[in-house]
């Protein structure tokens, strides 16, 4: 028999295996679970109050999304991403995200663009006090409000899996290029303005694939 528990936050069962995916995936993101940290299965079920065996069904999909790795006498890690896969990351989200908010555009409403225009000028007014990670989490919503409009289901949870996997780097490139987040605000001004002037998709497309490759090249170059 399978059990079942009420999630808060949508109001519906989910089963313990589900409550452990989502628990141990939020404990990665955030950083609570940095990067070689060690997955104990008895010592999470205490903690959520479930046996080992939803714990190894949970590890198992973070496993397949490469949050975490398993070790030969080790057990379950939080992966580390070396540069080279940070890398190839970003510039998948650039493909895939460039293409979802190009398909989007015609289909924003004057309330999202209004929801997006709102996160950005709270990046804006962020940068007196400059916060790389709230700075991070605000970037993410306002490109969210941009390609949740696009039409192809597919496109929007393939964007969705790259910044999760983007995500587990839970470092924020603002945090290397400081520089770069007045410049992406203003960017952001640049694309709304785009999209509101009822530019083709290709063009929209094209904007947000430069835009975030200018992200990822102002990160590669922060050494040179």
């Amino acid at each position: 028999m399978v059990s079942y528990m009420i999630s808060a936050s949508a109001g519906r069962p989910v089963t313990k295996s589900q409550l452990a995916y989502e628990t141990i995936k939020a404990r990665i993101l955030d950083g609570r679970y940095g990067p070689g940290y060690r997955l104990v299965l008895d010592q999470i079920g205490r903690e959520l109050d479930v046996s080992a065996v939803p714990v190894r069904e949970a590890l198992r999909r973070l496993e397949a999304e490469e949050l975490i790795e398993f070790e030969r006498n080790v057990g379950a890690r939080v992966v580390a991403i070396d540069p080279t896969a940070y890398q190839h990351a970003m510039q998948t989200v650039a493909i895939v995200e460039g293409a979802a908010t190009g398909l989007a555009a015609p289909h924003l409403t004057a309330e999202a663009l209004g929801r997006a225009r709102e996160l950005n000028d709270r990046m804006r007014r962020s940068l007196a006090e400059f916060d790389p990670l709230a700075f991070t989490a605000l970037n993410a919503e306002f490109h969210e409000v941009l390609f949740r409009a696009c039409p192809n289901p597919n496109l929007v949870d393939l964007v969705q899996r790259c910044w999760t996997r983007l995500a587990a780097v839970r470092d924020s490139t603002f945090t290397s290029v400081p520089g770069r987040a007045p410049v992406s605000v203003e960017e952001h001004e640049q694309l709304l303005e785009l999209i509101e002037s009822g530019a083709e998709p290709a063009e929209v497309e094209r904007f947000a694939r430069s835009h975030r490759m200018a992200t990822l090249d102002a990160y590669l170059a922060r050494d040179r």
